[in-house]
């Protein structure tokens, strides 16, 4: 038997592959085929089976795509309804694949269609639980995401409370727990940065786990500290449930070369989005006007899906040249299915062909507090989570999220220079070139972000706090 764990840290997502005398199992698989085929080409293995969770929140998965491609059967757990051919699993259900077993273990909660996938091993010994977004380590899936008429995240806690103690933690405590998720994801308000761990292990240390707590105390500690979801979330959850465009045809779509001329042409008669993804400090220097930056080089999948409101939107692509497919493929794995071309050459050949070009300021820590020694009204804008800055911040600065951008620009003065910083620098240029194309001019980039400022000794810091939730 073999169990690779395939992690893509843009998204701290975990997909699995799974092997047993020359047949394998994809559990949560991302919206690419490539890397499961090719695992599975390796060992000589025919996918047998997809393995799906629950319907995803934050991705689209790529389970059609897998399926159409290789005869795989799509499994869900009970109560899914998907709007295509796949095997509606019952509780407790076993599943052959080789030489070994996978149990379905029902488990709602984080959605009433949520299930665990337990892996019985040669010798008949539970071995692994694939428990996807029900236990993470450190944390649980949150149950606020598939709330719908009486199904409050109250209810919905009870029933991840319920899951937890009598499908889960009486399983061996040596079992290895395989999690959907790791830190950064927004399916869980704090989890581990590690990704994987011992049954044992998690019920002495995961906070929801322990032995002591009622159900009350659950509910309370699992919905503390929740914020609201990216808007993206329940958009990709129905891409997932009611289906999707196959992801060739959107990688056929957005690899079209555009020199400068026909890129700006498009652009022009298409309104389309101009979404630039190098390094924030490039982009600072020299940018397409009217185009925002997410860099690559981050979280740019989850950030593009809690910033470009429609899925729908054209988008048209300056990326590092040699980076577009992967730029197209990252934006498809949220949804965003119609990039419809990308700036050949990158931003360089845009400067050859004599194109206007803009740019922001940026100053460092130093060079901002030599300004705010000769005026005391300066206006400092801290762009990070709020749980970011309630934990530690300036004490002249004022929150604003680039979560909630459209409340956030709210808070800045047009007719005088506003000084924006994030933790360290990617943030903080999103929401200036967002805002620059929205016909805000007097935004400065703090070099460095937050770390900068506070390592400089030159700005008052808040005493720090430790947070109950990274959301």
């Amino acid at each position: 038997m073999k169990i690779e764990q395939i992690y893509t840290g843009c998204l701290a997502h975990g997909a699995y592959y799974i092997e047993s005398n020359g047949e394998a199992a994809i559990v949560d698989p991302l919206r690419e085929s490539a890397p499961y085929l090719q695992r599975a080409q390796a060992d000589h293995a025919k996918i047998k089976y997809v393995l799906e969770t629950h319907f995803h929140a934050d991705f689209v998965s790529g389970h059609l795509d897998l399926a159409k491609q290789t005869g795989a059967t799509i499994v869900f757990g009970p109560t899914a309804q998907p709007a295509f051919d796949a095997h509606v699993a019952q509780d407790g259900e076993l599943l052959s694949l080789g030489k070994i077993k996978i149990k379905v273990l029902h488990t709602p909660g984080h959605t009433m269609e949520s299930s665990c996938f337990l892996v019985i091993d040669e010798q008949g010994r539970e071995y692994a639980l694939f428990s996807g977004d029900t236990l993470f380590i450190g944390d649980v899936g949150r149950p606020d995401l598939a709330q719908k008429g009486a199904i409050t995240q109250e209810v919905l806690a009870g029933y991840l409370f319920d899951s937890l103690r009598n499908k889960v933690m009486t399983l061996p405590d040596d079992v290895i727990v395989y999690p959907g998720h790791g830190a950064g994801s927004a399916c869980g308000k704090n989890m581990s940065n590690e990704t994987t761990d011992t049954l044992a292990h998690q019920k002495a240390s995961n906070y929801a786990l322990r032995a002591d707590m009622t159900r009350e105390d659950f509910v309370k500690e699992v919905i503390t500290g929740l914020m609201p979801p990216p808007a993206y979330f329940p958009k990709n959850a129905a891409m997932n449930k009611m289906g999707y465009e196959s992801f060739t045809e959107v990688m056929k779509r957005g690899a079209r070369p555009l020199n400068a001329d026909a890129f700006e042409l498009v652009a022009g008669e298409t309104g389309a989005l101009l979404l630039d993804t190098r390094q924030p400090d490039e982009f600072i220097k020299g940018f397409i006007p009217n185009s925002i930056n997410i860099g690559m080089d981050g979280s740019f999948a989850p950030w593009a899906g809690a910033l470009i409101p429609d899925l729908k939107q054209e988008i048209l692509l300056v990326t590092e040249p040699g980076r577009e497919e992967e730029a197209i493929t990252r934006l498809a794995r949220v949804g965003y299915d119609f990039s419809i071309g990308f700036l050949e050459g990158g931003f360089e050949a845009w400067k050859k062909a004599g194109k206007e070009t803009d740019s922001i300021e940026s100053v460092s820590a130093a060079e901002l507090a030599g300004i705010c020694r000769e005026n005391s009204n300066v206006s400092i804008l801290d762009v990070r989570k709020k749980s970011e800055y309630d934990a530690e911040h300036l004490i002249d600065a004022v929150n604003a999220p680039l979560d909630y951008i459209n409340d956030s620009m709210t808070k800045i003065n047009r007719n005088a220079p506003t000084y924006i910083h994030c933790a360290g620098g990617y943030r903080s240029v999103i929401f200036i070139s967002i805002l620059k194309a929205r016909g805000f001019h007097n935004l400065v980039d703090v070099r460095g972000g937050f770390k900068a400022l506070k390592e400089s000794g030159k700005f008052k810091v808040s005493e720090y706090v430790a947070p109950n939730t990274m959301l």
